[in-house]
């Protein structure tokens, strides 16, 4: 996948359009970030809570984890260099509505939270959004089964389709954070097997002798 399909796949994953020409923000990938650097489209707060989640999303182990690499700041650069207005004010709706549900629940804002707490309520979230996604997915399906066994399919079919399904807050979160994670040099050589120009074929050899059982970046 080259970068032009990066960007693209990630403005579908954040429900907007590629408001950029696939080049022009040669700073959306996760780093390190600069002492001196300040977030473009989330404030102070909201830098500190998607940061908060993050973290624990990928901690540090043996590893480096999503805040060595600079993970909150590819969020807030994909926010302002890849998807629309709407798409923005979706996410920060989500952002307040996340930790509007932690007041809700233990009286005290997401940051000021027990780990354990903040844990388990990224936890709930997550598996209600992907329980979410799964049962719109069955009526999708479901709609589409009937559209085919009735008369309405080429009027259907004709016309174009409304804008897609937005992804909850919590789980376009986990993406990016993937994303950004395993796209960054630390994920991408320290986790993942990176070899930047590959050497000769070997077909068939046992995967502790391939990177010891690590997935390839490249």
């Amino acid at each position: 996948m080259n970068r032009r399909e990066v960007l693209q796949r990630v403005a579908a994953l954040m429900g907007g359009a590629l408001t950029i020409p696939a080049f022009a923000a040669p700073e959306a990938y996760a780093k390190a970030t600069a002492a001196d650097w300040k977030p473009s489209v989330l404030d102070k707060e909201q830098f500190a809570l998607v940061s908060r989640i993050v973290d624990l999303m990928l901690p540090r182990t043996g590893t480096p984890g999503a805040l060595d690499v600079g993970v909150p700041a590819f969020i807030d650069t994909m926010l302002k260099a890849v998807c629309s207005r709407a798409a923005r004010e979706h996410y920060l709706q989500g952002l307040r509505d996340f930790d509007t549900a932690a007041q809700a629940q233990h009286g005290k804002p997401f940051l000021k939270l027990e780990a354990a707490q903040q844990k388990a309520l990224i936890q709930r979230q997550q598996e209600a959004a992907i329980a979410d996604e799964h049962s719109a997915a069955a009526q999708k399906q479901k709609d589409l089964w009937q559209e085919v066994r009735s008369t309405k399919m080429l009027e259907q079919r004709t016309k174009a389709e409304g804008p897609g399904r937005k992804r909850s807050f919590i789980l376009t979160t986990k993406e990016l954070a993937l994303l950004g994670f395993f796209t960054s040099e630390p994920g991408a050589t320290q986790v993942l097997q990176y070899v930047a120009i590959p050497g000769a074929y070997h077909g068939c050899v046992p995967v502790n002798q391939a990177g010891n059982g690590k997935r390839w970046a490249t």
